[in-house]
């Protein structure tokens, strides 16, 4: 079953490098090190879900094991109003180490996706590409903390725009900690404040889905 699923993505992994340009994945990839807790510091993206989003949008956590397969399982945890939400996605190996297959399991749409450059301790460039009619291409930078230094910013920055993202494609990801501590402490203090006082700036129904996996670089 998993020869035969795997079968099936190569062709398109196929098909997708027929018609563009093949993009770096990080040499000598070692996952082991690649593994473990990153922050979503920024990402680029033409798909439409993005542009509607990104006002609301905030920093989110993404954290990465590896299964029993030797695949990437990947949990991202982001805010969603009040509270925190914890989506995960699966990263199929290929042959080619640092390059993964994704499966939207809502689409079913395949998805290239490619560790560009990483040094692991410090951050990571991710990019993905969709098989489809729409060619939906998504950039993403992980940090190990909060913070980068303005190079890698703009190593992420020169990366979108190379692969065919506008500046308005581009969005760096307000972080969300500050607020998240006032709102427990607002919790231990005042049990009922909270339902008066909003804590995140999100409307009643929005949700900030913060490209952490993948969920962290895809919303599909």
């Amino acid at each position: 079953m998993r020869t035969q699923f795997f079968s099936v993505l190569a062709l398109t992994l196929g098909c997708l490098s027929q018609v563009q340009a093949e993009v770096a994945v990080q040499p000598d990839f070692q996952q082991d090190q690649f593994t473990g807790k990153w922050y979503s510091i920024a990402l680029g993206s033409n798909a439409r879900w993005f542009k509607d989003k990104k006002q609301v949008m905030k920093m989110c956590t993404t954290v990465v094991v590896t299964t029993e397969d030797g695949d990437l399982d990947v949990t991202s945890t982001y805010p969603k109003l009040n509270e925190c939400e914890t989506r995960k996605s699966l990263f199929v190996r290929t042959e080619q180490p640092g390059r993964f297959l994704y499966t939207s399991p809502r689409s079913g749409n395949h998805h290239d996706v490619r560790v560009v450059e990483t040094n692991y301790d410090e951050y990571a460039l991710l990019y993905a590409k969709e098989q489809n009619m729409k060619k939906l291409t998504m950039v993403t930078l992980y940090g190990r903390s909060k913070e980068l230094s303005p190079e890698l910013r703009e190593k992420f920055t020169q990366l979108a725009l190379a692969e065919g993202l506008g500046n308005e494609d581009i969005l760096f990801l307000p972080s969300t900690a500050p607020r998240l501590k006032i709102q427990v402490l607002l919790r231990a203090r005042k049990p009922h404040f909270l339902t008066r006082l909003p804590i995140l700036d999100f409307s009643s129904t929005d949700v900030a889905p913060v490209p952490c996996s993948a969920k962290s670089i895809f919303h599909l």
